[in-house]
């Protein structure tokens, strides 16, 4: 499997590691990453990848066999043969931007407290597919409501419980499409805020900043009909 080092170090923009193979569609496997996968809603990482003689822009990254992850190359160019000792190097604003999101939109689900049927995280903005049969009446509200609770600087942590403690708590899955990922013994959670004000905690394998006012203010977006009783709700950063 691959050590995700953004797991323990979401702000790490720089790491080596060792080539350990190739994916059939050409990705690079390594042993170590700070590029997230694509899963969750969230894009995966692009950055570059150093090595003596040799450099290479990463477009993505994506979940590869037994717990690796490949990192796709932005261009058809030789990869670095397995072995090779690479320095990987994050593009650093755009992810930062995908966890500035992805935290907005875990508060977005406290201010409207209705099952999330999908998502999406982007660097500019991100969206909730919530079953909202009725639109809200006061979009305004909800947009205060949320930059209020960013703006109150609260901690984002994580802990780890097993697959049979979250079974015993089904209700702390808010996403109706897609279940956490289960069967490897443990899942993480992310909390927003402390015991004595607790805000959030649910299930997620996503990078988040590590203290909401680092989202800065955001603006709700389009508020659109998808099928009978779903509605998307958008997120924007405001800068």
């Amino acid at each position: 499997m691959t050590e995700l080092l953004f797991r323990a170090d979401a702000y790490l923009r720089e790491a080596e590691a060792r080539v350990t193979g190739h994916t059939a569609e050409g990705g690079i496997i390594l042993d170590r990453t700070v590029f997230y996968p694509t899963g969750g809603g969230q894009p995966g990482d692009s950055g570059l990848l150093v090595w003596e003689g040799g450099r290479m822009p990463i477009a993505t990254a994506v979940k590869a066999e037994g717990g690796q992850v490949a990192l796709v190359a932005a261009e058809a160019m030789a990869l670095p043969p397995a072995g090779t000792l690479v320095t990987q190097r994050l593009d650093w604003e755009r992810r930062h931007r995908h966890m500035r999101v992805h935290t907005a939109l875990h508060l977005l689900s406290v201010v409207i407290p209705l099952p999330v049927t999908g998502g999406q995280i982007g660097a500019e903005r991100g969206r909730l597919d919530f079953d909202m049969p009725d639109p809200p009446e006061d979009v305004a509200a909800i947009e205060d409501r949320l930059n209020a609770l960013i703006g109150l600087d609260l901690a984002v942590t994580d802990e780890w419980i097993t697959d049979a403690e979250l079974d015993a708590n089904p209700g702390l899955v808010k996403t109706m499409s897609v279940k956490p990922p289960t069967g490897q013994g443990r899942v993480r959670l992310v909390r927003i805020g402390t015991a004595g004000q607790l805000v959030d905690l649910q299930p997620c394998g996503g990078t988040h900043v590590a203290r909401t006012a680092e989202i800065g203010h955001v603006r709700i977006g389009k508020i659109e009909k998808k099928g009978r009783q779903n509605r998307r709700v958008t997120v924007e950063l405001d800068g």
